[in-house]
């Protein structure tokens, strides 16, 4: 099993105890890496470890990061940035750096009431597109959104009852290890 190297941030307001993100995380990178019928990059397959960093924030945090990284002046729902560049091909290292996701609790919670479901779905919703993202999914045209969006949904699935196990994690504290 992969090991993960997470920094988490839940910012203000969110119960700590909500969703055991590691292990989430974790079962999630495993169903994609070891299923050779997805789009996984070789060297995620093969890594020992991944690091990534997950941070929950309000709207005009978000918005500031969407203005000042995508030119556009408005919040949204996720952000996903990639630590690597697909087209510049993935170093084949034991330890592999994805990138971050950033995810608007504000706004989660709109798009939970708007949609019947809970916060903890809308927020599973998000962290697994903002996280095949990392992976290097992306959803340029109809075909290739729909496709990202079944996965999305196939991991909800699966991780539905992922449980605390402590295995394979080490936890950063944003504020103590900024790098």
């Amino acid at each position: 099993m992969i090991s993960l190297d997470l920094a988490l941030d839940l910012g203000p307001g969110l119960q700590t105890g909500l969703i055991p993100w590691p292990e989430q995380l974790i079962s999630w990178i495993e169903a994609v890496r070891t299923d050779a019928q997805l789009t996984c990059p070789a060297p995620v397959r093969t890594a020992e470890e991944v690091s990534l960093g997950l941070r929950f924030t309000d709207d005009s945090t978000i918005a500031g990061l969407n203005e000042h990284w995508r030119d556009r002046a408005e919040s949204t729902d996720v952000l996903s940035f990639a630590a690597l560049d697909p087209s510049d091909g993935w170093p084949n290292t034991p330890c592999l750096e994805l990138g971050d996701i950033v995810v608007s609790v504000e706004t989660a919670e709109r798009q939970a009431e708007e949609q019947g479901h809970s916060l903890e779905r809308e927020l599973r919703w998000l962290v697994s597109h903002g996280l095949l993202h990392l992976l290097g999914w992306d959803h340029p045209d109809d075909q290739s959104l729909a496709a990202m969006l079944a996965l999305q949904e196939h991991l909800l699935d699966i991780g539905g009852s992922v449980q605390p196990r402590g295995e394979g994690l080490v936890v950063t504290d944003p504020l103590r290890d900024a790098h």
